[in-house]
């Protein structure tokens, strides 16, 4: 395990990424120039244009019209993303993709970007010992290792005056996804202390919250493949229906509950040594500032022990199930108060036993982020907890269930309308290379990535007995040795018998000669017939 993290350290220094704000592009002279397209080091040109792998072109501006749910214009980083900091990027040919255009594409892999796999995402509690132990290795190393590639902003740009005074700080490869959520999520500063719009969210709260998360998702497991060098990862799932407690929160998993203090993790959880960053959303906004990114804190949590007013329990099969009905991918205004909307429903502010919006209750997706009480319950911070990751996966393949089960037209994803943010053509926030929502409102084997909950009946059976058969090849040494153990037991016994048969031969003979006197005999004449009467009533009594 130890040469493993040692050569992935050593590979990180290597290793291209998929997110905003490559270090690259945090330059002075990049920013005031509002380009970013820095070159593939495979052969020195802006976007591997020599090579045919991209070329630096104008960012398309957003024209349709928003919803009114944000009444400004010109006043957030985020409004058309992200010709803020840059009005020209690279633009990816063929299978390649990538701020460089150094990576290729969601499925294809090799030199060339030309090599077709599918990915298989699976239950977490299908995998083995071996599986477990490695995917938790690597989180930590993603949260133990500097990103390379990435900064993260820590000032708006007016603040940085207008590019000429760079504000951007260091953080590990999984804080920049942690950093990620945050300010996609994060509320408009509108100047000033305390001064913010706080019904907005490039991320949630619309169409776009299921499109966004399949992104994210993708580009934080192809990140982890280039990491480590493993490109057999996959992010594995969580499926919570019907629980009755967190499953995963043990110290082979996700981490137990500490017994000094139950709002933070075992110390025999590799998490417990984990620091948050940006999950001081309130903290923020009383200052009218962004997240510096600094450590702020251990992980918490407290799965449980929520406010049962804004959920009662788990969601449940059945809900599930109701939700998957529901035919419409988003209706009404898009947002929140959203009827009988699949989104909305399934985002949790829709009643998923009646599907009408602004529910009460918060169900399906947001209830499991109330429910672990804790660093998951704020959703600018919810993803430092690594629960994050198997939940938004399961959410993702109920997702995906519902494209094949509906299979709905591009259409069905609107075009305008939707909140900021959220309409079809929007760049998501904040995603460099740029991808558009509705490129990521299709099926996940287009994307080349399947769910294990997905496949067929045998394919599923199979998948599931992997823990039972690594337990086995555990054992099965000593069922061999039993086995053959009682294999010569069962010659001695033989032996011995057999021994014991002609000694008592023997002594029958010396017995005849010395007969002893007879004694009652063992079933009389009236047992006999009191037996036959007993046998008798039981037939007439069947």
């Amino acid at each position: 395990m130890w040469s493993l993290l040692l050569t992935a350290t050593f590979m990180v220094c290597f290793a291209p990424s998929c997110q905003q704000f490559p270090r690259r592009c945090a330059t002075r002279e990049a920013l005031l120039s509002k380009e970013c397209c820095p070159s593939w080091d495979g052969d020195g040109s802006p976007c591997g244009a020599s090579s045919g792998r991209g070329f630096c072109r104008d960012v398309e501006e957003p024209t349709q019209p928003d919803g009114p749910q944000y009444p400004f214009s010109g006043v957030d980083d985020r409004e058309k993303w992200p010709l803020v900091f840059y009005n020209r990027t690279c633009h990816c040919a063929g299978n390649y993709m990538g701020y460089n255009c150094a990576d290729c594409k969601f499925g294809f892999f090799g030199a060339n970007c030309n090599e077709r796999r599918e990915s298989v995402r699976r239950n977490i509690f299908h995998l083995s010992r071996a599986e477990m132990s490695r995917y938790i290795s690597y989180l930590n190393l993603a949260k133990n290792t500097m990103s390379t590639d990435y900064v993260v902003v820590t000032g708006t740009y007016q603040e940085m005056e207008n590019g000429s005074n760079p504000l951007f700080a260091n953080v590990s490869m999984y804080d920049v996804f942690v950093w990620m959520h945050y300010y996609v999520s994060r509320n408009a500063l509108l100047g000033g202390p305390g001064n913010v719009w706080t019904n907005v969210d490039f991320a949630h709260w619309a169409p776009g919250f299921l499109p966004w998360h399949r992104l994210y998702l993708l580009h934080w497991e192809n990140d982890i493949r280039k990491l480590t060098g493993d490109m057999s990862f996959v992010i594995p799932y969580w499926d919570w229906r019907d629980s009755s407690g967190c499953d995963v929160c043990t110290d082979e998993l996700m981490g137990d509950h500490s017994t000094g203090d139950p709002n933070l993790l075992s110390p025999g959880s590799v998490f417990s040594s984990w620091k948050v960053i940006c999950s001081q959303a309130s903290a923020y906004n009383d200052r009218g500032v962004l997240c510096d990114a600094s450590q702020e804190g251990p992980l918490r949590r407290n799965p449980g022990n929520h406010n049962r007013n804004v959920v009662s329990r788990l969601p449940t099969s059945a809900e599930v199930e109701f939700t998957l009905g529901l035919r419409d991918y988003d209706t009404g205004p898009m947002d929140r108060t959203s009827n009988m909307s699949f989104r909305n429903t399934m985002e949790g502010f829709g009643d998923p036993q009646t599907g009408l919006g602004n529910s009460s209750r918060m169900g399906m997706h947001a209830a499991i982020h109330v429910f672990m009480n804790g660093t998951m319950s704020s959703v600018q911070g919810s993803a430092n907890d690594p629960i994050f990751l198997l939940h938004h996966a399961y959410i993702d393949s109920l997702y995906e269930q519902w494209l094949r089960t509906h299979r709905p037209s591009p259409s069905q994803y609107p075009d305008s309308g939707a909140p900021i943010g959220h309409n079809g053509e929007y760049n998501m926030v904040p995603f460099l290379p740029l991808h558009k929502n509705r490129e990521f409102f299709l099926s996940s084997k287009e994307l080349g990535y399947e769910y294990s909950s997905l496949l067929d009946t045998n394919q599923q059976l199979v998948e599931s007995m992997t823990p039972h058969m690594e337990k086995l090849q555990e054992v099965w040494p000593w069922l061999l040795f039993v086995g053959l153990l009682g294999a010569a037991v069962a010659v001695l016994m033989s032996v011995a018998v057999t021994a014991m048969r002609r000694c008592y031969k023997g002594l029958g003979k010396e017995r005849s000669l010395f007969p002893l006197p007879e004694r009652e005999p063992l079933i009389s004449a009236y047992g006999m017939e009191e037996e036959a009467a007993i046998h008798k009533s039981y037939q007439t009594a069947i």
